[in-house]
């Protein structure tokens, strides 16, 4: 069975290519492109991996970080935070994401993060 992994980006380009790339890595993907879209979420299903961007329309990925690791359903469950504003620092500080993904991003630092989050 696919790992499945959890996109929240609301650049759909930047979507459509972490979708086709993951994929590719044979992952199951579900996007999301707003907070309020990823929060009617089915919270039946369980990702192995949430990879959030940090600037959104109607909120941001730390938030959203935050909500993750404060629910016991989700605590668990490694995020990767995305950015081509923020910095690692910034946001270690600020949510207890288990990785950073400055923007634009190397595919292949991509594919290892997730790669390493999942397997753990």
């Amino acid at each position: 069975m696919a790992r499945k992994i959890y996109v929240l980006e609301d650049d759909p380009d930047i979507r459509d290519i972490l979708e086709m790339i993951l994929i590719e890595e044979n992952y199951e993907v579900l996007t999301f492109s707003s907070v309020s879209e990823f929060m009617e979420r089915d919270k039946h299903e369980l990702a192995d991996l949430f990879l959030l961007d940090i600037m959104l329309p109607d909120g941001n990925g730390i938030n959203v970080c935050e909500l993750l690791k404060k629910n016991a359903n989700t605590s668990k469950i490694p995020v990767l935070m995305m950015s081509a504003h923020s910095n690692q620092g910034e946001v270690e500080s600020s949510c207890a994401a288990q990785g950073f993904i400055a923007k634009p991003f190397d595919i292949y630092n991509l594919i290892a993060q997730v790669d390493r989050n999942v397997e753990n």
